[in-house]
């Protein structure tokens, strides 16, 4: 039996609070135009207690064979010839766990399990990240300068986010054409201060040419959902929202107004709130009670600033 233990449904999304894999497998085969989401790290962190929670996880192994799961059930639930986007990063592996200082690369391993499950790898972005906002965060000892002083064979480079982007085989039945009309990154102004700013056709390249570079150099890492009061301390000490450029330059390029957007780790539904911005449909799955219900309230009101958008009566006779 699918455990469910919450829900939030209207005609423009339909959200979870529950297991992922259970509720995934609930949904209609080939119904899923595009997914993002960003999984649990392995077992770098513990969003909860639950033993449904695939971060509370003993060791990568076992966190493998439960993500597996959710992978093989989304080949089956994606539309033929559609994109799944996962946003991850390289792993550390530290001394007191692992036995040596060293970095795991996750984004390879997410790969080749999803090529086992049937997609085709379709394209990798990097994303940067300021390596000193990272040194601060981490104290990571290959980033400290003083370790470069001391022995610079111990020195690495700050870790990027990833965007892995899995396309399952197929024809894709609802094509997604248009030129792009709108510049989701930190350098907008420079993007499109050029003199044809009237031309819909060169004003689409230029943003083309800056999505289309493997490494994306102007996300604003700060621009998140509001994530302090999703916070639970009793049982978990890590949240961090996909940034909302990488959100709406994925649905920009791989999916059409109208299309179900899923993400199965829904968190505070970030996903959710930038694909009802942007006119898309959206269904999310979330088993952390605290995310789940901040993510209801953000999806109220993404729900309710798009509807004050809509001109009313009054305005149609102005």
């Amino acid at each position: 039996m699918i455990k469910v233990i919450g829900q939030a449904i209207t005609r423009d999304y339909s959200i979870y609070h529950g297991d992922n894999v259970e509720i995934i497998n609930g949904l209609p085969d080939n119904s899923i135009h595009c997914s993002i989401f960003s999984p649990p790290f392995e077992n770098l962190y513990c969003y909860s207690n639950s033993e449904r929670d695939m971060g509370n996880s003993s060791n990568s192994k076992q966190f493998m064979r439960h993500f597996r799961f959710l992978v093989n059930s989304l080949y089956q639930k994606m539309m033929p010839g559609r994109l799944v986007v996962i946003h991850c990063m390289d792993l550390p592996l530290l001394k007191s766990r692992d036995g040596i200082i060293g970095l795991r690369d996750f984004p390879a391993v997410i790969r080749k399990m999803f090529e086992n499950a049937g997609f085709v790898y379709h394209s990798k972005v990097t994303i940067w990240k300021n390596p000193v906002t990272e040194m601060q965060r981490t104290k990571s000892l290959g980033l400290l300068h003083k370790q470069l002083c001391k022995d610079s064979a111990m020195s690495r480079q700050g870790v990027p986010d990833y965007l892995v982007v899995m396309r399952k085989p197929g024809v894709n039945p609802e094509v997604i054409a248009g030129e792009l009309t709108h510049y989701a990154g930190d350098d907008a102004e420079n993007v499109l201060s050029y003199k044809q700013q009237g031309n819909d056709v060169k004003k689409s390249i230029q943003i083309w040419q800056r999505y289309a570079s493997p490494v994306w150099f102007d996300i604003n890492q700060s621009n998140t959902l509001q994530r302090k009061s999703a916070r639970d301390e009793a049982d978990e000490r890590h949240i961090c929202p996909l940034q909302l450029d990488v959100i709406e330059r994925c649905l920009q390029l791989w999916s059409n107004p109208g299309d179900v957007i899923c993400d199965p780790f829904g968190g505070i539904m970030s996903v959710g709130y930038k694909a009802i911005e942007m006119g898309r449909k959206f269904v999310g799955i979330e088993l952390k009670d605290s995310y789940f219900a901040q993510g209801v309230g953000n999806m109220e009101a993404v729900v309710r600033k798009e509807s004050e958008k809509q001109p009313t009566l009054l305005d149609l006779m102005s």
